[in-house]
C-alpha cells in the first residue's frame, strides 16, 4: 500500500478490525519509510450483476427493488425479508455470472419462500406467476398441499 505522505510502497499493518456493519476491514498502517500512520479500508469486490428481464431489457440488479417485492409477500408473516434477499444476493454473487434472468431470481425467491412460509410463497407466486383467476390460486394451493402431505 503506497504511503499517502511520502509515496513509498512499503507499509506495515499495525491494527485490523471489522467496521461496525461488518462489510469491510479497517486497517491502521505505518509507512516503513517516514513512519507516518494512515488508515485503509478493505472491502469485498463484488461482480456487477445484470438482470435480463422477460422483455429482453437489461438493467443492474437492484437489491432494494427485490426487497420491496419480498416485503409485500411477507407482510405480517414470520419471515425476515432482509435475510432472504441477502441470501439471494450472496447466491448470485457466488455464481460469478454477470448476467442472470429475472425468471431465475423469481424462482430463487419462490424456492426460499416455499421453505419458510407457505402464505408468503402463495402471495409472491400470485404476482410472479400472474395468477389470472381463483382457479389458478386453487391449483397452486392443491399442489402445495400435495407436496406438504408427501413430507
Amino acid at each position: 500500500m503506497k504511503c499517502p505522505f511520502c509515496g513509498q510502497p512499503d507499509s506495515k499493518v499495525i491494527d485490523s478490525r471489522p467496521t461496525a456493519d461488518g462489510s469491510s476491514i479497517r486497517r491502521r498502517r505505518e509507512c516503513e519509510s517516514c513512519q507516518k500512520r494512515f488508515t485503509t479500508f478493505e472491502t469485498i469486490e463484488t461482480v456487477q450483476i445484470i438482470v435480463v428481464k422477460k422483455s429482453g431489457v437489461k438493467e443492474l440488479f437492484d437489491k432494494q427493488k427485490l426487497l420491496s417485492g419480498v416485503l409485500k409477500a411477507t407482510e405480517k408473516r414470520p419471515v425476515d425479508a432482509v435475510v432472504l434477499v441477502n441470501e439471494i444476493e450472496a447466491e448470485l454473487q457466488n455464481t460469478l455470472r454477470q448476467e442472470v434472468t429475472s425468471t431465475e431470481i423469481g424462482e430463487m425467491v419462490m424456492r426460499k419462500l416455499k421453505e419458510r412460509d407457505e402464505v408468503a410463497y402463495v402471495r409472491f407466486a400470485s404476482v410472479y406467476r400472474e395468477f389470472k383467476d381463483i382457479d389458478t390460486f386453487l391449483k397452486e394451493l392443491r399442489e402445495l398441499s400435495r407436496l406438504k402431505k408427501k413430507k
